[in-house]
């Protein structure tokens, strides 16, 4: 595979840190063309002294996202074999203290980005007759947390929308995959912490006294639940989803998400609710 790999180019989001590098630099050493992207311009130095081109796309900007794709088509000859859509955020906080403008930023980054630079990048691969778009999902995609109402909605709707190109897509060459991972070590956390002080109100809301367990959750360092597994597994699936002759729908990444997979099939509503209450 990997003389094939050789002439493949990989657009990847969200790559500062985490998941996003961690499949960066596992493709490249895989002999991938990696075209790397942050949100900050600031990252962009570090990722190119490692080796990988790397470039700005804020996904909250149209104009941004636009003049990404031209920079990586025009690196390429007008070809792009695959888009890995990572670059996203969590914003904590219960449904009722989020505020119409948290709900849209978290959408800008989470929904609207991917799909506004996906829709982009659909009639480069209709043409050129083959292609890969990886969504990089959740176990909060199809199970729901309290307190992660605005992510979950997000990844919610993202399953919706790749469960949709699957079908329009078919016969075209281009094969959508889901990788949904449960716990995954990462920066995540951090910067779900920032977002939760900066966007709710903590102090007066009804929520107060479970704000303050969240805040102390998030601000531990390490894994906080059990079976986190390093970014790695989820270069694996990744990794799956690009050499695959018929790539699999949907690749769950650890533990929890294989079980709560199963129990949301088995279980009734009200009970998958219990158990989702106590986690």
């Amino acid at each position: 595979m990997n003389g094939i790999a050789n002439s493949k180019t990989v657009l990847i989001t969200g790559c500062s840190s985490g998941i996003g590098q961690c499949v960066a630099t596992g493709l490249q050493k895989r002999g991938y063309r990696v075209f790397a992207s942050v949100r900050q311009e600031k990252d962009i130095e570090p990722l190119q002294k490692s080796g990988l081109e790397s470039l700005q796309i804020n996904l909250s900007d149209t104009a941004s996202i636009e003049h990404g794709i031209e920079a990586v088509l025009s690196a390429t000859g007008g070809k792009l074999y695959a888009l890995f859509n990572n670059g996203a955020y969590g914003q904590p906080g219960a449904v009722e203290d989020l505020t119409r403008d948290t709900l849209r930023k978290q959408f800008e980054t989470n929904v609207f980005g991917w799909q506004e630079l996906t829709n982009l990048i659909i009639p480069v691969m209709r043409k050129q007759g083959y292609g890969r778009i990886i969504q990089n999902s959740s176990i909060l995609g199809f199970v729901s947390l309290a307190y992660r109402g605005a992510y979950n909605a997000s990844k919610y709707a993202i399953e919706g929308l790749s469960d949709t190109l699957r079908l329009e897509l078919k016969g075209s060459g281009i094969y959508i995959s889901i990788i949904e991972p449960g716990p995954i070590t990462s920066n995540f956390r951090q910067n779900a912490l920032v977002h939760l002080k900066n966007n709710i109100d903590l102090k007066n809301s009804v929520h107060a006294e479970n704000y303050q367990n969240t805040l102390k959750k998030l601000a531990q360092e390490g894994p906080v639940v059990p079976f986190t597994l390093p970014a790695e597994a989820v270069l694996k699936k990744v990794i799956k989803a690009l050499e695959k002759k018929r790539p699999a729908e949907r690749y769950y990444v650890t533990f929890p998400t294989h079980l709560f997979g199963l129990l949301k099939r088995i279980l009734t509503t009200r009970a998958l609710d219990r158990m989702l209450t106590k986690v």
